[in-house]
């Protein structure tokens, strides 16, 4: 071969970029195993098939060699650091030597893909490919020479589907490797295998998942499959590339493995080297008689086999030893039908259930493992995760509810009617701050609704301020495990963000601290307002909705009432009364109480000009005193100077008002009474003398019936509306004083409980929802829904540390309001099966649909629209660093506190269950005396005050899921510390109750956790996205030591600080 001298050296003196690789080697010519001389050092440049040796980077190569028809072996002296170059021409061989070890691989597979043959394969393989393309798109291309009637006659293309169960996986398939060829004989081998699909429309090759990566073996058995979701456009036509790496460096394989183009093959120096790869369809493997595929390895050239690999149909009640449950074939289409029937809890709901639980979940994303258990049997395990729309669809219900209730609040306050002046200017500055807030939500439900993409929120909006009402990573993560020897369970975790006020912020701590800090600041208001307890506040704010919904129902009521009087129908009148009557007693029970008296008083004397009647003594005073002692709720009000004091107030005329309800009523009560034993007395006689008078009696007393009935009717009514009026009144001055008691901070509180309260709130729906659908034929489980209600367990991982604390605070406040919330299932009467709310901010409602199949199945007392009661509880254990630095500089009092206080719940709520619950009702039951011993251990632990005490973690998951109940885990934004616990769970689960095998258990904690399968775990990766960034130096906590040299003072601390950091991080 002949080259120009010049155009070489002028090659050789390019820019570093310009070369496929370089660096420093150690040459020497040898003549079978004698060097001819010793190794010098060269900086040696691969151009190409062009390899330039150096004397060093700067100067001019003193050598160049054209590696045509030459191939890579090793040097039998130095395996570890050194190849040899052989040429076909027989001249000498050239000895290379690196460095390192990986150096030395890279310069081999470099050189091996540098010849121009193996180039030419190349070319020829993608030739190859290009006209298989051609071919599928020549179809294609033939449309656009037809004639367009033609064209619509042809219609799309068609692809066959495969056939499988409602609301079970598409395809799924286990890999092995076999006979993997290393680049170098004695290398051991880190494998993965990446997925990739080629689909039949768009041609377009797009990257799936990956498997594990299995360490230092050619016979790789991977643990971790592959599944397509119900809703993936996989078809038989469908082709699935596989491609296996090996990886050099596993601490450093950092390569993303999200679902994006696959462009081009990864780089050798990213950490791992292409080994080969192999393309199947679908349908060969679906239609495969063995439902197995064996499959050859080829170079990137289509030239050289570098192994096997193994494809195996999975179906989930079939066993890897032969032995399977059910396998449907449809013998004419000779197409197998992805079928699981395997032994089922009952709670493991059918196809009746998708239109529901569809509604509620989107977006799965499903993985494959099968682990080995301890009697060598294998168990596959199904990890799925989901969004849910209730992210956004509760918050939107929420927020609309309280628009209505401020709306109807500011409209009470306007109602109060004329007051003095000092308390006029204080309404008007509470309407003017109420409609600035109300604005707010609305400004905010507007925003939601213009929301479209992804149904949760991920973790960097955390602190967006449209966003702020809404849960953060929201998912549900679900383990269906299916044993060869137990039967099948399913595990369900839901994981969030702590519910926080992240746009707010927590320079001043969480909602725990603010409240107390607030109630304390109104209890010394000065001579501003009157102050009122946070119970009656909440009485009051009852009050005010027992009016709202009791009122309607008894005019209702009562108009029915005169309608069957009309008609003269007994059996209508009856009812009507009966009705009419108990919500009368409703209504008058609900002012059953001092607040009300009082606050009348209160209001009395804030009116302009007010003129007393009857003077109020020491006696009466006294008397009062005595009373408020013996009510349930004391109304604890403090009048300053500021309202004026007058020595009359007619005390009795609030009991006369509100008693002239009752009397009204018992005046009705009497005349139905009496018009009924008149006609029963009428109808004797009249029948047995002459019935054609009779008749005509019965159309003269009609008339009589509500004539008789009317006027009682309406002074039922009016009376009715005087005490309406004047309730309304006393209760919003009631709220009048609670808010200006804090303008601005209290209407911020609320704004900051709200937002908490909504993130909290969409997590409990979402469990009710999944944990209902999944014991619905689990007649215990349902009798223990209504008898004692619903544990809800949430499990935090937050640190009590710098704004963390914030958030705990903020959690534990968002979740002990979730007790005010109650649940009723109800028949759905269309297609829409998202839960609907009602109710106020004290008191939620929140319907749960279900279609009619489905409503069948519960018991009565859920059907007629029982109201059942959660249990939610909260323990929190701090595990990263920060919970370090609390622990030994800080407080950890808040997390003690909060974790001593919810024991006490969870205590209260066994002994419900032991009191409600028939021994032989519930599966878990005989375990009795073990949910005693938990308890009794987690009340040891949490009293022992150890540090980064997961136990106390463990021990309430465990019995949670012994008493049926919901299972939470929350961090600060439900990725990396989430993720770990529920991997451990799930993990220890299968350990305990599924016999996974012992020297199993690390590799499939790996498994579940590899970057490969999950997405990196660094906290400065962001999973959601799908992208890894630069790992972030471990020095970023620490100061510059330029401005601590200012003071020794501050040295001294700066290293005290660091030191800790450094053991905090690697303890």
């Amino acid at each position: 071969m002949k080259f120009n001298a010049k155009d070489l050296a002028l090659l050789a003196r390019r820019p570093s970029g310009c070369f496929d690789k370089e660096g420093k080697l150690k040459i020497c010519r040898v003549v079978g195993d004698e060097k001819l001389i010793e190794p010098r050092e060269r900086w040696c440049r691969l151009k190409g098939n062009l390899l330039f040796l150096m004397k060093n980077k700067s100067s001019e190569a003193s050598e160049v060699v054209i590696l045509e028809r030459c191939w890579i072996v090793e040097f039998r002296s130095k395996t570890d650091v050194s190849i040899v170059l052989k040429f076909q021409s027989g001249e000498p061989d050239l000895y290379i030597e690196a460095a390192s070890k990986p150096d030395c691989e890279s310069w081999a597979v470099a050189l091996g893909e540098a010849n121009s043959e193996g180039l030419q394969n190349k070319i020829q393989q993608l030739r190859r490919l290009i006209m298989e393309i051609k071919e599928e798109r020549s179809s294609d291309e033939a449309r656009q020479f037809l004639p367009s009637s033609q064209i619509d006659s042809l219609g799309e293309p068609q692809f066959t589907s495969i056939q499988r169960i409602a609301d079970e996986p598409k395809l799924e398939f286990s890999l092995a490797c076999k006979d993997l060829v290393a680049a170098t004989r004695d290398r051991k081998l880190n494998t993965f295998i990446q997925v990739s699909v080629v689909h039949p429309a768009e041609h377009i090759l797009t990257r799936y998942s990956s498997t594990e990566i299995v360490e230092g073996t050619r016979d790789p058995l991977f643990l971790t499959g592959v599944t397509f979701p119900p809703e993936y456009p996989i078809y038989e036509e469908t082709k699935i590339k596989l491609t296996v790496y090996d990886v050099k460096d596993k601490s450093q394989d950092t390569v993303c493995t999200s679902v994006l183009p696959d462009h081009k093959e990864p780089r050798a120096d990213v950490g791992r080297s292409f080994l080969g790869c192999t393309t199947f369809r679908v349908g060969d493997l679906v239609k495969s008689k063995e439902q197995q595929l064996t499959l050859t390895l080829r170079t990137s050239d289509g030239g050289k086999t570098v192994g096997t690999i193994e494809v195996n149909l999975v179906k989930m009640g079939e066993l890897e030893d032969g032995e399977t449950d059910h396998i449907t074939t449809d013998g004419q289409d000779q197409k197998c039908a992805l079928v699981r029937e395997c032994t089922t809890t009952e709670g493991i709901s059918g196809k009746d259930n998708l239109p529901s639980l569809n509604a509620v979940l989107k977006n799965p994303i499903c993985k494959l493992y099968r682990f080995p258990t301890s009697d060598n049997k294998w168990m596959r395990i199904r990890e799925q995760m989901a969004e849910t729309t209730l992210s956004f669809h509760v918050p939107k219900e929420l927020i609309n509810l309280h628009i209505k209730e401020d709306m109807r609040r500011n409209q009470e306050l306007k109602d109060l009617g004329e007051l003095a002046p000092h308390w006029d200017n204080m309404r008007k500055s509470v309407i003017a701050h109420c409609d600035q807030m109300l604005s707010m939500y609305q400004d905010t439900l507007a925003e939601l609704g213009k929301h479209t993409g992804s149904s949760f929120k991920s973790s960097c909006s955390k602190g967006e301020k449209t966003l702020e009402f809404i849960p953060i990573n929201l998912h549900l993560q679900r383990m269906h495990v299916h044993s060869p020897r137990l039967k099948d369970a399913l595990y369900d975790v839901i994981t969030v963000g702590a519910p926080a006020a992240h746009f707010q912020g927590f320079k001043n701590g969480g909602l725990r601290k603010l409240l107390s800090k607030f109630e304390a600041e109104r209890r010394n208001t000065g001579y501003q307002c009157i102050y009122y307890s946070p119970e009656n506040t909440a009485k009051a704010k009852e009050v005010l909705s027992n009016i709202n919904h009791l009122q309607p129902l008894i005019s209702s009521h009562a108009d029915l009432l005169l309608n069957s009087a009309s008609q003269h129908s007994p059996d209508s009148l009856k009812n009507s009364l009966k009705m009419l009557s108990e919500k009368t007693e409703l209504f008058v029970h609900a002012f059953k109480d001092q607040l009300v008296r009082s606050a009348l008083l209160a209001l009395y004397t804030a009116r302009p000009g007010c003129v007393l009647k009857k003077p109020a003594g020491p006696r009466n005073s006294a008397e009062e005193g005595g009373d408020l002692q013996h009510q349930d709720h004391p109304s604890q009000i403090k009048r300053q100077d500021s309202i004026p004091h007058h020595s009359e107030y007619d005390e009795e005329e609030w009991d006369r008002v509100w008693a002239n309800v009752g009397k009204s009523l018992n005046c009705v009560i009497a005349m139905v009474d009496r018009l009924l034993e008149k006609d029963s007395i009428s109808n004797i006689k009249e029948g047995e003398n002459d019935p054609s008078a009779a008749d005509c009696n019965v159309l003269h007393t009609g008339g009589d019936w509500y004539e008789q009935l009317y006027p009682l009717v309406i002074t039922l009514k009016d009376c009715m509306g005087e005490v309406v009026t004047r309730a309304k009144q006393s209760m919003a001055f009631v709220l009048l004083q609670e808010l200006a008691c804090g303008l601005p901070q209290c209407l911020m509180l609320t704004l900051r409980r709200d937002i908490v309260f909504s993130q909290a709130l969409a997590g409990l729906v979402c469990g009710f929802v999944i944990k209902l659908h999944t014991g619905l034929r689990d007649q215990g489980f349902l009798q223990q829904l209504h008898s004692v209600g619903l544990l809800v367990q949430y499990e935090g991982l937050l640190s009590t540390y710098s704004e963390e604390a914030g958030m705990l605070e903020d959690m534990a406040v968002g979740i002990s309001d979730l007790q005010k919330v109650m649940f009723k299932v109800i028949e759905a009467k269309s297609e829409d099966f998202l839960p609907i709310i009602t109710g106020r901010r004290e008191h939620y409602i929140i319907e749960v649909q279900l279609p009619a199949k489905m409503f069948e199945l519960l018991p009565q007392e859920i059907k007629e629209g029982k109201l059942l009661r959660m249990y939610p509880v909260l323990f929190n254990v701090g595990i990263n660093e920060q919970q370090t630095l609390a622990e030994r500089f800080g407080d950890t009092t808040l997390q003690e506190n909060i974790n001593q206080e919810n024991l006490e719940l969870l205590k209260e709520y066994y002994k419900l269950f032991t009191e409600k619950m028939p021994p032989d009702c519930l599966p878990h039951f005989q375990e009795q005396n073990d949910l005693k011993g938990l308890l009794e251990n987690l009340h040891q632990n949490i009293q022992a005050k150890k540090r980064k005490n997961v136990e106390i973690m463990w021990l309430a998951a465990t019995i949670c899921r012994k008493l049926n109940g919901v299972r939470f885990t929350c961090c600060k934004s439900a990725k990396d510390r989430t993720s770990m616990s529920v991997t451990l769970e799930q993990c220890s689960i299968l350990r305990d109750e599924h016999q996974l095998h012992k020297d199993f258990f690390i590799r499939a904690l790996d498994c579940m956790r590899s970057r490969q399968t999950q997405g990196a775990l660094n906290e400065s990766d962001d999973p959601e996205t799908g992208c890894l960034t630069d790992n972030k130096p471990t020095s970023r906590h620490f100061y510059p030591v330029a401005l601590l040299l200012v003071s020794s003072h501050l040295l001294v601390v700066w290293l005290i600080l660091s030191l800790a950091l450094l053991l905090a991080k690697y303890q």
